[in-house]
């Protein structure tokens, strides 16, 4: 599970190129407030994770927590899109925080057979020599693997997968996830090329993904970031509902929250939302539109659930580790300790429960489901962590 280096040879080979989208008007950057505590006492001092993102500087958001005992603040700054900006607030709080999170932009994304470096990410990472630098891809081929697999073994969050028509609106991006929905009997499809590339068709398999992984990626890797997923104010221009059909057709909508925003039709009634970030005002727009569950890989802090990179940079400070020493077994560790769940919320589903038939042929005995009644969160997700997995 070991992250690469930045200057792997195979990553780095479109990473000097200049961004097309970087903005020629740096901006002056405020770091003031965030500066570690100079306390010696390690346990006591108040660690402090960043997430520099090219998103919206709207989402920005603070909390002050406490994670097995030391004390953490967790500061989330958003660029609007602006590349350079983002890089010179990279580089004056190098050395100077805990861990820093990359978000709006992946540095590494994954198919079955291959792992795939974008340039922007590349070149984001590069700016930061000092303090070790996440974009949460770890936790999304781990943690949310595992959300997928605790979801379809407990029956108590009334969010049946199986049989369930799915669609993960970029596979590419979280790969984890995309193969535990399959493992889990889901019915699943994938929208890499119509999200990402505005190509309208669907994806009907991992090897197809796989396939189109390995064709596409070598170039689209190259792109500035801001032609294949929403920054700064894409992100908070109204969704354009010209693939409304796809959502329509799903039971499940799974994967980035921007990815899923940029086409959102106007009603979305009993439908299942699992993905990463969102503030509460998404969650209202989400419920104004009949969503009847929210699922966040990531836990809540005080009313927010933060993307990936943000808890992944948080685990990285507790484990003071570079990104390339810390495995998989790291982080699970973590999580059991810090009791981490994912977010379970019902927005109001318009039926009794989403248990509803998926849109497939009547005949199909695999349509049949079962119970209603009320939601119920369970307690149990680390438990089932440190267990050996049963066979799905």
């Amino acid at each position: 599970m070991n992250p690469p280096k930045a200057s792997d040879s195979t990553a780095r080979t479109s990473a000097d190129e200049p961004g097309a989208f970087a903005s020629d008007a740096v901006q002056d950057v405020s770091t003031a407030g965030l500066e570690r505590s100079s306390q010696p006492d390690d346990s006591q001092r108040t660690h402090v994770v960043v997430s520099v993102s090219l998103g919206s500087s709207r989402r920005d958001h603070e909390v002050h927590t406490t994670l097995l005992g030391h004390p953490f603040v967790i500061k989330r700054i958003g660029t609007d899109g602006d590349f350079r900006k983002a890089q010179r607030l990279l580089a004056e709080i190098d050395g100077t925080v805990d861990a820093i999170g990359l978000g709006g932009i992946d540095v590494y994304v994954y198919s079955k057979r291959q792992r795939f470096a974008l340039r922007d990410g590349l070149r984001l990472m590069e700016v930061v020599k000092k303090t070790p630098v996440v974009d949460g891809s770890g936790l999304k081929n781990s943690l949310e693997r595992e959300v997928v697999r605790w979801i379809a073994r407990n029956e108590d969050t009334r969010i049946p997968l199986r049989d369930r028509k799915t669609l993960v609106v970029c596979g590419m991006d979280r790969f984890g996830m995309a193969t535990a929905l399959e493992e889990a009997g889901a019915r699943v499809v994938y929208g890499d090329l119509v999200f990402s590339i505005g190509h309208d068709r669907l994806i009907t398999s991992l090897e197809e993904l796989a396939d189109q992984a390995d064709r596409l990626l070598p170039e689209v890797t190259r792109m500035p970031i801001s032609f294949i997923y929403p920054v700064g104010k894409q992100q908070e221009a109204p969704p354009d509902t010209r693939y409304s059909h796809y959502y329509a057709d799903a039971d499940i909508i799974a994967g980035d929250f921007h990815f899923i925003r940029r086409y959102m039709p106007p009603r979305m009634d009993n439908k299942v939302i699992l993905t990463n970030t969102v503030t509460s005002q998404d969650i209202e727009d989400l419920r104004d539109r009949g969503v009847a569950y929210l699922v966040t890989t990531t836990p809540e802090f005080n009313g927010r659930s933060f993307g990936t990179n943000v808890l992944e940079a948080a685990l990285l400070a507790l484990l003071r580790k570079s990104w390339t020493e810390v495995t998989a077994d790291d982080y699970l560790t973590l999580i059991r300790k810090l009791d981490l769940k994912p977010r379970v919320v019902a927005l109001g589903a318009q039926s009794s429960s989403p248990h509803h038939e998926p849109r497939s042929d009547p005949q199909d005995p695999r349509t049949q489901t079962s119970g209603g009644g009320s939601p119920k969160v369970p307690e149990s997700f680390t438990d089932w962590v440190a267990a050996p997995p049963e066979p799905l």
